[in-house]
């Protein structure tokens, strides 16, 4: 997923897509130990997307990137 595309969504959406992310992590961890995955590259996809996360709301919480409502002035 683009950072772009993650800045655009809102708090709570990141906090929901970031919990979906962090299952499907599990759910692959697990595949991969009892050697049922077939793709090992989503696992590093996952991490990356759950990170941008984290990046983005690190960023809001400091107040780095301005948000919606900030921009309406």
């Amino acid at each position: 997923m683009k950072p772009s595309e993650l800045r655009d969504k809102n708090d709570e959406e990141l906090v929901t897509l970031e919990k979906d992310l962090r299952d499907q992590l599990i759910k692959l961890s697990i595949a991969r130990a009892t050697q049922r995955m077939r793709n090992s590259s989503q696992l590093g996809k996952l991490k990356r997307d759950i990170a941008r996360i984290k990046t983005i709301q690190g960023e809001r919480a400091l107040g780095l990137v301005p948000t919606e409502n900030q921009g309406a002035a």
